[in-house]
């Protein structure tokens, strides 16, 4: 007995306090994962957004006056790439624990020697690089069809991140409770859908009563959407740094429920 105690015992961790080679590895996974299959991970939403701004500048042509002192469809562009960002970023996180969960392989992910840190920062950072390419991507293919000028680069990457970052949670989260994808959609149709388009994607918040007006400084999606688009016209709905302070503070509440229920093992352990 002695000698089996001594021939086998309890490897220590050996990574310092993070393991960066396996958070770095679990992170090229998750990437190759959406990259596999760009055409439904990058391209699809590239399309729906083309379609969303050829339809409405179809439908409203030259008649529709100019918005934040910019012509409506330059106003639109910012607004619906990062409704695009957003989306994918939710979208990435939640398919990655759902088809684990549902084919069985999550185990691989919660026996690796990964802390729960190291797995949330992964998949969320994935989810954030998935939407950056998406970003870039329908950027340079919107500078070819309309005149497209970026005020703050900085500001850019800043809410685009902290977009994306936030999302990423959500879904992370989401990909934990759900059970089916019938749960998830419910989360994307009664939650992100509608917060999205409600956010300000296709009109200025000025126009709305006072009481809308103050739903909308309430939606962090709002903040969102005007920060990122702050970064191309240099104009903003709301208050830019309020919206900075309100998603960062909202960034590190994510990653915070993600990492804890992670660690608590909720719905992933029996």
């Amino acid at each position: 007995m002695v000698e089996l105690n001594k021939k086998y015992q309890i490897g220590v961790r050996r990574f310092g306090l993070i393991n960066w080679i396996g958070l770095k590895s679990l992170w090229i996974k998750e990437c190759n994962r959406f990259l596999v299959v760009w055409q439904q991970t990058l391209l699809s939403p590239l399309v729906s957004s083309l379609l969303f701004l050829s339809v409405l500048s179809l439908a409203l042509g030259n008649n529709r006056s100019d918005v934040l002192g910019h012509p409506f469809i330059i106003f639109l562009a910012p607004g619906l790439i990062a409704m695009s960002l957003i989306s994918q970023s939710f979208s990435h996180s939640v398919s990655s624990l759902m088809i684990g969960k549902i084919q069985g392989n999550i185990v691989d992910m919660l026996y690796a020697p990964l802390s729960a840190f190291e797995v949330t920062f992964a998949i969320i950072l994935a989810s954030v690089t998935r939407s950056f390419l998406i970003g870039l991507i329908s950027i340079l293919i919107f500078s070819l069809i309309i005149e497209i000028h970026i005020n703050s680069y900085i500001i850019l990457i800043l809410f685009g991140f902290l977009s994306s970052f936030i999302l990423g949670g959500m879904g992370f989260i989401t990909g934990l409770w759900a059970e089916k994808f019938d749960h998830t959609a419910s989360i994307t149709n009664f939650v992100i859908t509608p917060l999205s388009f409600l956010s300000g994607v296709f009109y200025s918040i000025d126009k709305l009563p006072n009481f809308f007006q103050l739903i909308s400084n309430a939606n962090p999606f709002f903040y969102m959407i005007d920060g990122f688009r702050y970064g191309f016209l240099g104009t903003s709905d709301g208050s830019v740094t309020f919206g900075l302070i309100y998603l960062t503070i909202l960034a590190i509440i994510t990653w915070f429920i993600s990492y804890y229920l992670y660690k608590k093992g909720y719905k992933v352990k029996s």
